[in-house]
């Protein structure tokens, strides 16, 4: 794995969490893998056991020089990590944060040329390379135009692509600073030449076309980058490649979300025994200082942007306490206008008994709300593959989604789903307006009051699924296969 994540070390989203469980999935199938990560200044050190030097002297070759490179070996949760720490004036991972430098491009382009170098020097040959988002397009550019020819010729690569909005567009630099150095032929349409910026280089798109495989992270939303905007305009560069692109859902970690065995809710509970989940939501309500009523509790957990569908969730607050719902929102935002947008909210409703809004992140909170919520709404404008729901259904909390990307491909409509009955397992609407939010939360706060046996049914519905790495960690392997052969 070359990535610019893994969990719990170093993480903004799902990415990381992705990277590592796919990774333990792969292991327990009698694979071997190793991780190769920028060594940030920023990463949870705590979480890694035994770091030590692995390669002293790593030189990469930069421009027309090389920047002198260390890299670290260490433990995440068992899990074999490399880190890559270049000591160059440019302090490439030493920022403070992982994403967000006007040099993106060229830092991560870095990552991918001192990943191959490395593998090269050390004499490490992994039958498959499997890189994930921009960050690591260049992998596989690398290998094929340069490493190739100097012994690395049987290795294969896997790419995936998490989220399409951010591509890795940037100018030519990166070329020369890693030893492309023929512009001429990578600015080309069939290569990484941006279909907008005929100028700029697109480092997601070198990372498709190079590719052995292309995968992004759910069948539905392999459909949409193809068909739709979803591609954000790597369509055409898609179906060109439609023969080595296709979906793979993200899996669960079913060792961290799991009532079951969750050591951050106060109860353990199952599909078999379900009555420790009204325990947890009586404990939800004491820490949030929510009234104790007979009302459902609908959630929103997640990122607070624009992807997500803000207008809607404030939009579904405001339904819910005209409804008879409490509702509980956990949600961290990084553009000032949105979190203002639900600071200004939180001060409004600060004293109403039936609401709680928290504006930020906290994993521990986030268990508690999971688990103490009867509904959780996923309002997604897009959703690659989305967690929320997935995670929601593990802990008895019915989701409500709109019928996009990932979310078509996990919840099934209790009404209206073309699936057996057994099958349905939230409620679904299509169009991003008010008027269809408020018909699927009706429909689920209804069910709730009036046929609560219904209701727990629906629950159990979700909590019987398995949505664990099983099944696409098997996927994978099936992919590698089939590319190593080719």
């Amino acid at each position: 794995m070359v990535a610019s994540e893994c969990a719990p070390v170093a993480q903004s989203g799902g990415l990381g969490e992705v990277v590592f469980g796919l990774s333990r999935e792969l292991e327990w199938r009698g694979n071997h893998v190793e991780i190769i990560l920028p060594k940030y200044d920023t990463m949870r050190y705590d979480q890694i056991y035994g770091l030590s030097v692995a390669w002293h002297d790593l030189w990469v070759p930069w421009y027309s020089g090389a920047i002198r490179t260390t890299v670290w070996f260490g433990y995440v949760h068992g899990r074999r990590c490399y880190f890559i720490d270049p000591h160059s004036p440019d302090n490439f991972f030493n920022r403070g944060h992982f994403y967000g430098a006007a040099d993106d491009a060229t830092r991560f382009a870095f990552l991918s040329k001192a990943a191959l170098e490395f593998l090269y020097q050390s004499g490490r040959r992994p039958d498959v390379i499997h890189c994930h988002d921009w960050q690591t397009g260049l992998v596989p550019v690398l290998l094929y135009e340069m490493y190739q020819n100097v012994g690395m010729h049987t290795q294969r690569v896997c790419y995936t692509v998490h989220n399409f909005s951010h591509q890795g567009v940037a100018g030519e630099n990166a070329l020369w600073a890693t030893g492309l150095s023929r512009p001429g032929h990578f600015l080309h349409p069939s290569r990484l030449q941006d279909d907008f910026n005929p100028g700029a280089i697109n480092l997601m798109k070198g990372g498709i076309v190079y590719s052995n495989f292309v995968t992004t992270v759910s069948p539905q939303h392999a459909w949409e980058a193809v068909f739709t905007e979803q591609g954000r305009g790597l369509g055409h560069t898609l179906h060109v490649h439609q023969g080595k692109f296709g979906g793979v859902l993200n899996g669960v970690d079913y060792d961290v979300w799991n009532p079951e065995v969750d050591p951050l809710i106060p109860f353990r509970y199952s599909a078999d025994d379900v009555e420790g989940k009204y325990a947890v939501k009586a404990a939800l309500r004491d820490r949030l200082w929510l009234r104790h009523e007979y009302k459902p509790i609908v959630a929103y957990v997640g990122r607070l942007d624009r992807q997500k569908g803000v207008h809607l969730i404030r939009h579904a607050a405001h339904y819910a306490l005209s409804h008879g719902a409490q509702f509980v929102l956990l949600g961290s935002a990084s553009d000032p206008s949105v979190s203002d947008e639900f600071w200004w909210l939180k001060s409004h409703l600060n004293n109403h008994p039936d609401i709680h809004i928290e504006v930020g992140y906290n994993h521990e909170l986030a268990h508690l709300v999971y688990a103490g919520s009867d509904i959780v709404i996923v309002p997604s404008i897009f959703e690659p593959c989305g967690l929320t729901q997935l995670i929601a259904m593990r802990y008895g909390t019915v989701p409500v989604v709109r019928h996009v990307g990932g979310l078509a491909d996990t919840v099934f409509d209790r009404d209206y789903a073309h699936v057996p009955t057994w099958q349905r397992n939230g409620y679904v609407f299509h169009h991003l307006d008010h008027t269809a939010l408020e018909s699927a939360m009706a429909r689920a706060i209804g069910l709730w009051y009036s046929y609560p046996a219904e209701f727990r049914e629906l629950m159990l519905n979700g909590m019987r699924r398995d949505f664990s790495w099983a099944d696409p960690g098997m996927d994978y392997v099936r992919i590698y296969d089939h590319i190593r052969h080719k």
